[in-house]
């Protein structure tokens, strides 16, 4: 009888254990679903990338933002984002998580669209999301693009969206480059179409005057989603910095670990932050932002805040040193 009562005892402690553990992870999705994806932050971060001399300037990079009607916290927050006042917005893609949402979504960022701003798109701007298994993310990114080619995704009014974006100014950069002057210095941009849809076309850089690389200028490039091809690329073509999003950070972390995956081939320790990117010998600072919103079939997040990315450019120390 000892025996088992002790074994009983044992299947007790068992199961209060097993109780805990489910209750802790109900609480942890609780949390993560009504709690933590709402609770908007902005990162800040210097990067002295500018002309020697120049006053600083401000960018806000914006990405991942998967909006859906209803989503009022947000809303609210986007339209907050433009008491920041930067000197110009980015937003590198993946706007919507539903057919209906581009009204409501270009309505938040109509405030953020006073200041120059430049785009360019992610998959969920092109195809509406749709459940899958978050385990797949564990699998190669090879197999799970090919998986989703397979799948027939439904459409979303993408030329509405840009239409959007265009009326208010921002400049569509999908496979194309342009110049922007801003404080007087001449912002060079290249941007591709989305990597993870293996749909970029590298445009190279601005073509001006012949005299055009000794007036002040900086190279800014943009991809939505950071696979490792397109960031040799933009670092080896001489991009003064590189913006990017697609991996929300990890989305749900490990709290002194972080990210589990990238949805890419970005190593997980750099799927969020200011890093520098090194090819063939030449080095530029990537962004990679966390992003803003969640996909429709799995809002929550965990030890991974929301977030914007509030960029202050300042002038490099020595004349004539670009880069890091």
């Amino acid at each position: 009888m000892t025996g088992a009562r002790s074994f009983g005892g044992r299947l007790a402690v068992a199961g209060k254990a097993a109780a805990l553990a489910a209750a802790a992870g109900t609480g942890a999705v609780a949390y993560g679903a009504l709690i933590e994806r709402n609770w908007f932050t902005v990162r800040e971060e210097t990067v002295p990338i500018l002309p020697h001399e120049s006053a600083p300037l401000t960018v806000l990079h914006l990405s991942d933002i998967h909006f859906a009607p209803g989503q009022r916290k947000k809303a609210a927050w986007l339209r907050e984002l433009a008491d920041l006042r930067p000197d110009l917005v980015v937003n590198t893609g993946d706007n919507l998580s539903h057919p209906k949402a581009i009204a409501p979504l270009l309505a938040a960022l109509r405030p953020l669209m006073d200041f120059p701003g430049v785009y360019v798109p992610g998959s969920n701007d092109y195809f509406a999301p749709v459940f899958k298994n978050p385990l797949g993310y564990f699998s190669s990114t090879d197999k799970r693009v090919a998986a989703a080619r397979k799948r027939k995704l439904p459409r979303l009014d993408t030329e509405a969206l840009h239409s959007g974006f265009g009326v208010g100014g921002w400049v569509d950069l999908t496979n194309r480059n342009q110049s922007i002057p801003l404080h007087g210095i001449r912002f060079d941009f290249t941007g591709v179409d989305d990597p993870h849809l293996n749909r970029e076309r590298y445009a190279g850089w601005p073509k001006g005057s012949s005299s055009q690389h000794n007036a002040p200028h900086v190279r800014i490039a943009l991809a939505h989603a950071p696979y490792q091809r397109v960031l040799d690329h933009f670092t080896e073509d001489g991009a003064d910095l590189i913006l990017a999003g697609h991996t929300h950070g990890g989305q749900v972390c490990i709290p002194g670990y972080g990210a589990l995956v990238s949805n890419c081939d970005l190593p997980t320790w750099r799927a969020k932050g200011l890093h520098p990117w090194e090819s063939n010998g030449k080095t530029s600072p990537v962004n990679v932002s966390g992003g803003i919103g969640t996909s429709r079939t799995a809002p929550f997040r965990f030890a991974c805040r929301p977030e914007a990315v509030l960029l202050t450019l300042t002038a490099v120390s020595i004349p004539k040193l670009r880069g890091w």
